[in-house]
């Protein structure tokens, strides 16, 4: 029920938005029209072979699909910016029984502002982050053999936050959001609960944890030199309810370097902070030549 409900809400909120900005009665006579949007999708591949190789080595293959788009609308004093980011990756070894990710995310952020001044809009805005398969621990048995244990799901975790607040908006390019009253919504499992509110945060044998904190968030995007492009992404949170000091911090940096039309270099990189799931710090990097299609 709690998943229906979130997917409503975040039906609900799209639905506002777009009402606010789209009149059916009211035609649109601009030649280039509110919306602008612009995507990339990825393919990076490695693989690896050694025979009699003296200096060492695994016999490995692996691979990672992105996806990465914007989809904006703009008409007089409104504006609806939409950004969705999804990645999945796997590696396979030859001594490893498994097949192992390399990345899965899923990841939705949405504002819709209204014009306060030049460089201030009033703004709503929605998050959401969750992964699209199971997580698992590895270890070994008794007898040395490789096992594995399921520890997180698609929804298990699932991030949303909502909430009102004001954005400093310089260009397309660079942008803050602050929400001084966002609620925070941690989604589980049930069954994968633990005691003592170790699995994220939940309680035991309950799906939800529920916050109430400050939210800021920046989206930076530059051109460092031609054909590199540095896309930072960064957000903070402060839960007002239980250790405010203990700040949540969720940092993406995407690099591509182009090398032709479809051909790039691609450093992701993540960094998370967030003692309800990890007391220290989570990172993933990923790097690599990757074709692309834009769109």
């Amino acid at each position: 029920m709690k998943k229906l409900l979130l997917f409503g809400a975040t039906l609900l909120f799209c639905g506002i938005a777009s009402a606010q900005g789209d009149n059916p009665a009211k035609a649109d006579n601009d030649t280039i029209g509110p919306w602008t949007k612009k995507g990339n999708a990825s393919l990076l591949f490695n693989q690896s072979t050694f025979e009699n190789w003296v200096a060492g080595g695994e016999n490995n293959i692996s691979g990672t699909l992105g996806f990465n788009y914007d989809f904006n609308y703009k008409k007089g004093d409104w504006s609806w910016d939409n950004k969705v980011i999804a990645s999945y990756g796997i590696v396979k070894t030859r001594t490893s029984s498994f097949a192992k990710k390399t990345d899965d995310r899923l990841y939705y952020n949405s504002v819709v502002g209204k014009k306060a001044s030049d460089r201030w809009n009033y703004t709503a805005f929605l998050n959401f982050r969750t992964q699209f398969t199971k997580g698992y621990n590895y270890g070994k048995d008794d007898n040395g053999a490789e096992i594995r244990t399921r520890y997180t799901n698609f929804m298990s975790p699932a991030y949303l936050l909502v909430g009102p607040g004001m954005q400093y908006v310089r260009d397309e390019n660079f942008k803050i959001n602050i929400s001084p009253a966002t609620s925070k919504f941690t989604f589980v499992d049930k069954n994968f609960t633990l005691p003592n509110e170790a699995y994220f945060g939940v309680k035991e044998g309950q799906s939800m944890r529920y916050e109430l904190g400050f939210n800021a968030s920046m989206y930076y995007k530059l051109d460092v030199i031609a054909n590199v492009t540095f896309e930072n992404i960064l957000n903070l949170y402060s839960n007002y309810l239980e250790d405010p000091q203990n700040v949540d911090i969720d940092y993406q940096l995407n690099i591509v370097m182009k090398i032709n039309r479809y051909l790039t270099t691609n450093l992701q990189f993540q960094t998370i902070y967030d003692d309800n799931a990890y007391r220290g710090f989570q990172i993933r990097q990923v790097f690599g030549v990757a074709a692309n299609y834009g769109f």
